[in-house]
Formats: C-alpha cells, sequence, structure tokens
C-alpha cells in the first residue's frame, strides 16, 4: 500500500479556520490615515527616509490584535481576512468604488461610512504624488491607447505594491532584526566619503536602522498585549499559552530563534511586516521547509504533535491576509487572490535532495487546513523519492488544487540561461502564480504585465487595426495574404511594436517605484541591497528582472493552424471569405456564445424550450427534477449553443470546418509546432530589453484568471472562438479540445518552448476523482507527472473534482462554502468567484486514465 491518509486537525485549527471561513472582509482605514500623516509629517525628507518614517509611524501604531486561541500571533487588520489601504501607490480607485465594493461581481468588500469618511480625508492629500501618478506621466499616448484597446495592462504595480518576492527568513531566524541593524551599523563605518553615492547611501542606511527598530517594537508590542489579555484569562491552558506568547514576542524576531515556536513566530512577524510596508502581493514564504527545518530538527523538546499544530496556525495566517484591487483587476485576480507560493522538496545548493519531514509536515498541513493559502508547490527532480511525490498524488487529490508541481530539470537551466549561477538556480523557490526566481537575491517583477497574444493576433488580421481604428503598424490584413507567411511577416512586425509599448509602461512604473516608493524594511532581508547601500526598488538585489506574462497562447496556435490548413492547404475557404466571416462573428449575436460557453445561457425563449424537448425524448423515463438538472447542465455546458440566425450559412459551415480543424492539445505535431512558434514570437521579442534596475526583461505564459475577463476585448478568431470568449489559460489547451486524454495533452504542452519562458508558465489540469482512486490511481498519477516532466514541461496543477459539483456549488454555495479550486497559478473558495471564471473552471476537459 503507498496509501497513507492524513490526520485530523485539532479543535483549535478547526476553530481557527471557521473564522477565517465566517469571515466578512472589510476595508480599514488605519494604516492608510498613519502613512498620510507620516507622508505630511516628513515632506523635507529624501524618498527613502521618508518611506522609513512612514513604516515608523505604523508599525508603533497599527491597532495591536490576537485572535482567539492563536498559537503564531501577528495581524495587519483588526477584522479577519479584510484589508487595509495603501494610498501612496493609488487610491482614487477606492474612492469611485465606496459605495459599490461591497456589491461588486469580483471579491467585494465592505466599506463602512465611518471608514469611507476617514479614507476621504486621508485622500485629499494624495493627487499628483502617487507611484502611480508619476509612472502616468512617463508614458506616451501610443502605450496607453494600447492598454486602452486591451493589448496588455499593467494595472498590477501601476496601482499598488509590487511584492513578488521571498526575502532571507533564515537570516532573521539565526541573527534576529538587532543582527540586521549591526550589519548595517559596521556597513555605515565602512562608507567611503569620497563615494558620490555616499550620501544616498549613508540616507538607506539609516532608513533600514529607523524601520528596524520600529519593527522590533511592533512585537513587542505584541508582547505586551499577550500579557494583558494573560492576566484576563481565566482558563489556565490558554493562560499559559498567552504568557509563552509574550516570552515569544518579546525575544523574536528582534534576536535569532531558539526553538522551534519561536521560529514560527518569527516567520509570521516577518511575512506579516512586509505586508504592512506595501501593498505588494505574492509575497511568497520560498522554501520553508529548508529554513525552517533545523529550529524543527534542534528542538527536542516539542512533540511532534504540536509542532504540526504550529505549522497548521502558520497556514491559517496566511488566510487571514487579504487584499482589495479595483473592480476590473478583481475580476483578473477573481477569488481575493494573494499568492502567497510556498514551496518544498526539490535539491539543496549542491544537487542534492532536499526533502525532510517538514516538507512532509507541510503537506499533512495543507490536508488539514484546507483553505487557499499558502499557494502550496512542490519541486520534481530526477532525484525525488516516489514517496514523496505519492504524498503529494495523495495531497492533490483531496481537490484543493494544491501542490502544484514544478520541474527542476527545466527551471534550474531556464535560470542559468538567464545569468543565475548554479547553486543560485538549484535553491529556486516560486514566487506568486508559477514564477521561478533565487530566493532573497531576487527583484524579479514578476506579473508585471497581463500581454493579450491573441489580442496581437486578431490586430494582424485586421492591417493594423481594432475596429477601423488603426492601432499598430500599417501590415497586410488577413484578405490579403497569399500564403502563411504573410501571416508570420506581419504578426511579428505586430509583435514588435506592442512589445515595445509593453516594455515602455512597465519601465514607467518601474521607476516611479523607486523614485517614490523605495522599501527599506524589505530591502535588508534581500540580497544584496546591504552590501550595495541601496533598496531593492533602485537595483540592490542581485538579480534584477521584468517579466511580464502572454496568455491566449493556444487560442493563437489553433487559429494560425486552421488558416494554414483551411485556406493555404486544403482551400476550404478563401482568405476574404473568413475575414467576413470573422467581422460577422460567424453570424451570433457579440456575446452570444460567451455566456451559454459554461454558465448562463442566452438561448431565447423558444431555444429554451427546444432544449426541453430534446431533452424529454432522450430521457423521457426522468422526474421533473431529473429533467430540469439535465436542462440546467446542457445549458452550462454549452452544449445547447444558440442557432446562427437565418440567411448566414455559410458563416455556420466556415465555423463547422474551423471546428474540425486539429487542435493544439492531442499530440499531434503539426499543429503544436505552430503554437510554439507563436508563443516564441513573444517571447523572443520580451527577452530583447531592459529595466531601470538593470536587468533583463523575460517572457512568461500565465493568465491568473485574465483569460476571462481579457477574452471580452478580443473578437472572433479562426479557430472558430466566438467574440468575446474566454481564452485558453496559461499554455493549457483550450477548454474542452484536448479530446486524447491527459497524456496526449501534457505531450503537446511539453512541446513548447519552456526553457525561454522562464519567468513561468501554466498548466491546469482537471481529473475526476475516479481516475485517481486507489494505489493503482496515485501511480498513474505521479506516472502521468514524471512522463510530461521527462518531456520537460515546466509546470502542471490539477483540479480534482466533478463537473456536476460545480455546478451544484454555482446554483447553491451556501451549501460550498469551503470548496477550494485550482483557478491559474492559485487556489480559491469556488464559491467567492466571480461567474465567468466559475465557468470557465467547469468548461474544462475532465481527464481520466
Amino acid at each position: 500500500m503507498i496509501e497513507k491518509g492524513f490526520s485530523n486537525p485539532t479543535d483549535r485549527v478547526i476553530k481557527l479556520k471557521s473564522m477565517i471561513i465566517d469571515a466578512k472582509p472589510y476595508v480599514e482605514s488605519e494604516r492608510a490615515v498613519l502613512a498620510t500623516e507620516a507622508y505630511k509629517e516628513n515632506e523635507g525628507l529624501s524618498p527613502i527616509l521618508r518611506r522609513a518614517k512612514v513604516v515608523e509611524k505604523i508599525f508603533n501604531n497599527l491597532p495591536i490584535t490576537i485572535r482567539d486561541g492563536e498559537l503564531v500571533v501577528g495581524a495587519i487588520t483588526k477584522n479577519p481576512r479584510s484589508t487595509e489601504i495603501c494610498p501612496e501607490f493609488s487610491y482614487d480607485w477606492v474612492e469611485k468604488e465606496f459605495d459599490t465594493m461591497e456589491h461588486r461581481v469580483a471579491d467585494p468588500f465592505i466599506i463602512t461610512k465611518e471608514t469611507a469618511q476617514e479614507l476621504h480625508e486621508a485622500f485629499k492629500y494624495w493627487p499628483g504624488k502617487t507611484t502611480s501618478d508619476l509612472a502616468s506621466s512617463y508614458m506616451s499616448q501610443e502605450t496607453k491607447d494600447s492598454m486602452a484597446k486591451g493589448v496588455f495592462t499593467v494595472g498590477n504595480y501601476f496601482y499598488g505594491g509590487v511584492g513578488h518576492v521571498t526575502v532571507d527568513y533564515g537570516k532573521i531566524l539565526e541573527i534576529g532584526f538587532r543582527g540586521v541593524i549591526k550589519q548595517v551599523a559596521e556597513a555605515i563605518t565602512k562608507l567611503d566619503r569620497m563615494d558620490p553615492n555616499y550620501i544616498k547611501k549613508e540616507q538607506f542606511y539609516n532608513a533600514v536602522i529607523i524601520s528596524y527598530n520600529a519593527a522590533i517594537n511592533f512585537a513587542h508590542r505584541y508582547a505586551a498585549k499577550a500579557n494583558e489579555l494573560a492576566q484576563q484569562e481565566s482558563n489556565p491552558t490558554r493562560k499559559n499559552e498567552l504568557l509563552q506568547i509574550a516570552k515569544n514576542c518579546s525575544r523574536v524576531p528582534e534576536h535569532g530563534a531558539t526553538n522551534f515556536w519561536e521560529a514560527c513566530q518569527t516567520f509570521w512577524f516577518i511575512h506579516c511586516m512586509l505586508q504592512i510596508e506595501s501593498s505588494g502581493h505574492s509575497i511568497s514564504p520560498g522554501r520553508f521547509d529548508q529554513y525552517m527545518y533545523p529550529y524543527l530538527a534542534a528542538d527536542k523538546g516539542i512533540s511532534k504533535e504540536f509542532a504540526q499544530e504550529l505549522v497548521d496556525c502558520c497556514w491559517i495566517k496566511l488566510n487571514d491576509v487579504n487584499k482589495t484591487r479595483d473592480e476590473v483587476s478583481a475580476q483578473a485576480f477573481a477569488g481575493y487572490a494573494v499568492f502567497q507560493n510556498l514551496c518544498v522538496g526539490g535539491q539543496t545548493e549542491d544537487g542534492l535532495d532536499a526533502t525532510n519531514e517538514l516538507s512532509y509536515m507541510c503537506m499533512e498541513a495543507t490536508a488539514h487546513v484546507r483553505l487557499p493559502q499558502p499557494s502550496f508547490s512542490i519541486r520534481v527532480w530526477q532525484g525525488t523519492p516516489d514517496e514523496f511525490l505519492y504524498r503529494a498524488c495523495e495531497v492533490v487529490r483531496l481537490g484543493l488544487g494544491v501542490p502544484a508541481m514544478y520541474n527542476d530539470e527545466v527551471i534550474i537551466p531556464a535560470l542559468q540561461n538567464r545569468g543565475v549561477s548554479l547553486r543560485d538556480a538549484r535553491d529556486y523557490c516560486i514566487i506568486g502564480c508559477v514564477e521561478p526566481q533565487a530566493p532573497h537575491r531576487t527583484e524579479g517583477w514578476h506579473d508585471a504585465a497581463f500581454f493579450n497574444v491573441a489580442k496581437v493576433l486578431e490586430i494582424t488580421l485586421n492591417g493594423g487595426k481594432v475596429n477601423d481604428t488603426q492601432l499598430g503598424p500599417v501590415t497586410k490584413d488577413m484578405a490579403n495574404f497569399r500564403s502563411i507567411d504573410d501571416f508570420y511577416t506581419a504578426f511579428q512586425t505586430q509583435m514588435e511594436y506592442f512589445v515595445h509599448n509593453l516594455v515602455e509602461a512597465c519601465n514607467s512604473v518601474d521607476i516611479a517605484h523607486g523614485e517614490r516608493c523605495p522599501l527599506p524594511f524589505l530591502s535588508a532581508m534581500v540580497d544584496d541591497c546591504i552590501g550595495r547601500g541601496k533598496s531593492i526598488q533602485e537595483g540592490g538585489a542581485i538579480y534584477n528582472f521584468t517579466g511580464p506574462q502572454a496568455f491566449g497562447v493556444a487560442d493563437t496556435g489553433d487559429s494560425v493552424y486552421a488558416i494554414q490548413k483551411q485556406v493555404f492547404e486544403d482551400h476550404k475557404m478563401s482568405a476574404q471569405e473568413l475575414k467576413d466571416a470573422l467581422s460577422a462573428n460567424f453570424g451570433y449575436p457579440v456575446g452570444a456564445q460567451s455566456e451559454s460557453s459554461a454558465g448562463k445561457s442566452s438561448l431565447n425563449e423558444q431555444e429554451i424550450y427546444d432544449v426541453v424537448k430534446r431533452v424529454i425524448a432522450q430521457h423521457g423515463s426522468l422526474d421533473a427534477s431529473a429533467i430540469k438538472d439535465e436542462v440546467y447542465r446542457q445549458l452550462s455546458s454549452g452544449e445547447a449553443a444558440p442557432s446562427a440566425p437565418a440567411g448566414n450559412n455559410r458563416y455556420q459551415e466556415i465555423r463547422r470546418i474551423l471546428e474540425s480543424t486539429p487542435c493544439f492539445g492531442n499530440d499531434i505535431d503539426a499543429v503544436d509546432l505552430v503554437a510554439r512558434r507563436c508563443a516564441l514570437v513573444y517571447c523572443k521579442e520580451v527577452e530583447k530589453y531592459t529595466n531601470p534596475r538593470g536587468g533583463q526583461f523575460q517572457a512568461g505564459i500565465y493568465p491568473v484568471s485574465a483569460n476571462v475577463l481579457f477574452g471580452k476585448d478580443v473578437a472572433a478568431l479562426p479557430d472558430g472562438r466566438l467574440s468575446r470568449e474566454p481564452l485558453a489559460d496559461g499554455v493549457s489547451p483550450r477548454q474542452g479540445k484536448d479530446s486524447l486524454g491527459p497524456t496526449a495533452a501534457a505531450n503537446s504542452v511539453a512541446k513548447l518552448d519552456h526553457f525561454i519562458a522562464s519567468n513561468g508558465t501554466l498548466y491546469n489540469q482537471k481529473f475526476l476523482p475516479s481516475a485517481l482512486a486507489g494505489d493503482n490511481g496515485l501511480k498513474n498519477f505521479s506516472g502521468m507527472v514524471r512522463g510530461y516532466f521527462d518531456k520537460k514541461g515546466m509546470h502542471v496543477q490539477f483540479n480534482v473534482v466533478n463537473r456536476d459539483i460545480l455546478i451544484d456549488a454555482q446554483k447553491n454555495p451556501e451549501k460550498y462554502r469551503d470548496l477550494v479550486v485550482r483557478v491559474a497559478g492559485y487556489s480559491a473558495q469556488f464559491v467567492v468567484l466571480a461567474k465567468d471564471v466559475q465557468d470557465d473552471i467547469i468548461s474544462r476537459t475532465e481527464q481520466t486514465f
């Protein structure tokens, strides 16, 4: 037997989990008010010292909250799973949503009238002073026009902090914040007064010292609060816990940890304070099992059960972190996503297997807590023990969408190709969704922009136009293509133009963060900011990258192959006929199929009646309730697609021909290599550029959930997709088109060049639970993963859930509040997702062996 199963969580963990699930997210105002006061009080200081004073003000005054039953303490907000606002990055979108954020489609937050008034007063200070304002002033009109038409967006860092980093938790565990202050003090004594950068370096060092003294005080305030609560506590067990928490917070993170409980408290304080300093998401714990394990191994006085409970409590705390975004961005990041990626397994810096006892405890914690955070990942290589992979597959089988799996045999050489040393590459972790980086040595700017490859395809087919507006360069349109080579020539020209605009936008935002929001607290935990005497935003990290990600690759590949085969090889239609059919959306009303494809039908009354009649004819023995469910299933699945209007028979015929074309995801070289070529056009163009921090641009192919949102900006495509339908996610085949099984689909994905897409690739698969049942299911599943990785795939992640359950959860969300699914590079509670995103997950192919 290879199945082991999982133990049950403790009552404490169950209660803490319930607090998270039951929480109603609020927007709170304390951080915004404190930051605004600090900026006003320190207007004469340099940007780095002003930021230090902001951090000092917040750490010294933010409300101290210890939640009932916690063993690991520290909170960003008073209310569970709520959020603070960081107006130094942007603010106006918040004010516009004071009355609507509670009721919006994706990720609603409650804003009380009192909070709204406090934020309104704070926001009066900020016009013209934010990083967003400065970034916008650097951008050309052409770049802004490209964003407005849905070619790409840089909204992630345009409106908020950067995040997307793993800091040196291990250093703080060893020497504490006091040790950092000592390092900086020594660096000051070594400064050369003849160095022209002497002044800036000295100010950076002073900013770090201010920030870390305030951070020590933040922890001491928690010690005082725990002592206060202990004096009021009548339960002797809880009283002793609070007294020990007070001792822990008095010692760490000021000094190094001496046992595993102190190590867990140190970890969380670091992570919590990073979130408070800026609004960046994807602040990722990284290789938790590597830097925490020495403290577990050395702690002879701790039981395995209590150590597991402490890890479980850290998992709960990660779910207490939340973030609000503007209404459009919330749809792209649907599910209250914060992307705190925690990675276990893989190799040591010396190339040996890194698996340890804590690696397995992290899997146990994931099974106990069963919440979206952390975004749990494992690293797999040729030396990965079978037991480790089997155990990971058991966690996948729980249906939580984790762990995501990453291939050392691709990622390590991909990072080396970008200039990362072998030892640092072997030590890589995953940031945010799927992005590899050398931890605590990298400012990767992953997730820097979403780039819509399918939109560039649409623009190419129309000679650089969107509707009647010339957005890109003038090139041949589809009606004038004489061969598929004409397409590639035009596609390359359009790609060059729009990637240039993308880079301009990213660099504008990058410059703005360096000038207005350097982060001294974060920077001192990233190498080699202290050695270089500059913040991470100004180029202090050893490795500096910018990583925009693409989506719509499969749609583009399938479309180009359809043109190649049906127009130029088999002559089933002319280029002009295809162009006309696309312009007419194959005769359908715009948006018709996009709503019926997975969830909400847009059929008219007669068409719905026809579906009912067909179901009765097919299943006459069903009772009325069963007939109703089957009708709903067909409408939800898209089987009952709306009929094209009369008089467009040729458009219908063209669409049928296009949809009969072989698709990416079925292990067909002729198709798969077209998708590979289209992806490479984007990736190779991106890597030509550098950023203001002295680093290189590197491409990724992953969507978050933007493939749904930005699909609404894309017209009909030559693969038969109707206007506004969702695009394929990441490097995955189009929904429902990978019809020859999971191995064929994985083989297609592996043919893409994952080495050049070194900012990460994302591959989603969905399995029926029955396919993974029993020992044989685990063996087949792990064998498929190893086979995909042997063929040089970079990443894969799984949903293991029945379609019927997802459909029922749409209809009865109150029954499924703890149903967690994989969206893209993250998991989320299914019932809090926007319906379009739910529909996209439902529509994915259900695989079996």
